[in-house]
């Protein structure tokens, strides 16, 4: 027998594999790599939501938590995760200037937002009313981070890469059994896949599609990620990460015509270089009608457990959220309202 069994590796269940080392934990993996939203993801670590210049949600300690993570993944798979990068938005206003002063002076907010508006000197780019910076950002190389954990695991022989079969589960009195696997736990981590889950299914999982494009633009010399109506993010070698759009009816993983204009038509209004796209992933976020995580017990099975929800800011949520779901588990200790399964059990459970 092991103390868990997990189902998934994306950012959710590598973060919540992670506790369970910590804290000498024996663990199975099983994960078909069916999602794709932790590995196309841009990776960005930014507490701040750019769209309306407000903190994101427990967005301090979040950072505090998975700066520390990701230096503790760098050291024990030995590769490189975590990239300091400047974060700029692009304002398109005065107006938009304003808000930003009015937002800085708040609290909270003024640790992460530089005061002053800076000037663009870039000739690639269109930034007429210049940008505001985010302090604290940078990247996690979210790609590298599961292929790295898919192989450690692999070497422990703690991954078994197959679709989890639902049939083939069952509960005992002590724990759950897989198969010929025994746990005293099971956590499901399956981001999107949640939807195909019978014991969660009942969530309000609603399902985020999002594409990058990748775009080889040697004459734009950026080391810094804008935002303006899209995300530019630098890659390395003239290449830039360029998204990502929100589709809420495309539920697959597959690359389309639609997004990759969409997203070239907001580039060309920011970009006066030329470029050519090289590339194009796609992934469905796991979002939730309230825009917060899925974490908890079921609320029938004593020993059934989700890990999920994180949406678009899975770099940031994971460590901190996991480690709220194993101190729950071990510990006994109550979890947040705001992410506790329990808040849809009444209303969404039959």
């Amino acid at each position: 027998m092991v103390d868990y069994l997990i189902v998934g590796l994306g950012l959710a269940g590598i973060s919540f594999c992670e506790q369970l080392e910590k804290h000498n934990k024996t663990f199975k993996v099983i994960s078909d790599s069916s999602q794709t939203s932790s590995i196309v993801a841009g990776g960005l670590y930014n507490p701040v939501i750019l769209k309306r210049f407000t903190l994101a949600w427990q967005a301090v300690e979040q950072m505090k938590e998975a700066k520390s993570f990701y230096s503790s993944l760098e050291n024990k798979l030995g590769v490189q995760l975590d990239y300091t990068l400047p974060v700029y938005r692009r304002f398109h206003s005065i107006e938009e200037q304003n808000l930003w002063f009015e937002a800085s002076d708040k609290k909270g907010l003024d640790k992460f937002l530089n005061t002053k508006i800076l000037t663009n000197a870039n000739p690639a780019i269109d930034a007429p009313f210049g940008y505001g910076e985010v302090l604290s950002t940078g990247r996690i190389d979210t790609k590298t981070l599961v292929s790295s954990y898919k192989d450690y695991l692999v070497s422990k022989g703690s991954l078994s890469e197959e679709t989890f079969d639902f049939t083939n589960f069952t509960q005992t009195e002590d724990g759950v059994k897989y198969g010929s696997c025994s746990a005293k736990n099971i956590v499901f981590a399956e981001g999107f896949g949640l939807k195909n889950n019978p014991f969660f299914d009942y969530l309000p999982l609603q399902g985020s599609k999002g594409e990058y494009l990748f775009v080889k633009a040697p004459e734009l010399k950026e080391n810094r990620a804008i935002k303006s109506s899209v995300f530019i993010i630098p890659q390395g070698n003239d290449v830039y990460r360029v998204g990502a759009n929100y589709e809420r009816n495309d539920k697959t993983n597959l690359p389309t015509e639609s997004a990759r204009e969409g997203l070239l038509s907001k580039l060309r209004v920011v970009l006066k270089c030329k470029f050519d796209v090289v590339g194009q992933v796609a992934g469905v976020r796991p979002t939730v009608v309230d825009r917060k995580p899925l974490v908890g017990r079921h609320p029938e099975y004593q020993y059934v457990y989700v890990l999920n929800g994180f949406g678009s800011r899975g770099v940031l949520i994971g460590p901190s959220v996991s480690k709220k779901l194993y101190a729950l588990i071990e510990n006994g200790e109550s979890l947040d309202q705001e992410i506790d399964v329990a808040r849809f059990t009444q209303k969404y459970y039959r």
